[in-house]
């Protein structure tokens, strides 16, 4: 009996000491955010997130409608998640901004990322789209990610990880 309170305290301890952003991430996402096969970080190594995914409550409010993930450096590649066509490169406010279509509805975004690509060229995913440029995390080199899905934003994480919520079960007591 002491052994099975012991293993459910470890289970416990070990669900609290998860990464802040995770927790944020998997709240923001949804109980049903599995994710979608074949996506890919659009980072490497895998990057850790510095802002979690916020939507605001209602389309013109504010709020963080992508994510922040850490990159190696300045300068560094961003590479495409998943295939599709370039839609978009060029300047949204003062920030080099390229978007890519997937299909089935979902466009991909990432900023400040500097890229020689045009609108209309096809990227297989892992292709370089660009690289990382200063400025939008202070001092830390960073890349905002968004997904949309038709005009409706989506968590970007919940397409390479998992964020269901994890479910602790009772512990099976023999006889």
């Amino acid at each position: 009996m002491k052994a099975r309170i012991l293993m459910a305290t470890l289970v416990l301890a070990a669900s609290a000491t998860a990464p802040v952003s995770e927790a944020a991430s998997s709240a923001a996402a949804g109980p049903s955010a599995a994710p979608t096969a074949g996506w890919s970080w659009p980072l490497t190594p895998r990057p850790a997130v510095l802002r979690a995914f916020d939507p605001p409550d209602k389309p013109w409010m504010s709020g963080h409608r992508g994510v922040d993930l850490q990159a190696a450096a300045d300068g560094g590649p961003v590479t495409a998640p998943e295939s599709g066509t370039v839609s978009f490169v060029g300047m949204v406010v003062d920030r080099p901004v390229i978007t890519i279509d997937h299909g089935n509805g979902l466009r991909s975004s990432f900023e400040p990322v500097e890229s020689g690509l045009a609108a209309g060229a096809t990227v297989s995913k892992g292709d370089v789209l660009g690289t990382v440029l200063p400025g939008h995390c202070a001092a830390t080199p960073c890349v905002h990610w968004g997904v949309r899905r038709g005009e409706e934003y989506i968590n970007p994480l919940s397409l390479v990880t998992d964020l269901r919520p994890s479910i602790l079960l009772p512990l099976l007591v023999p006889g």
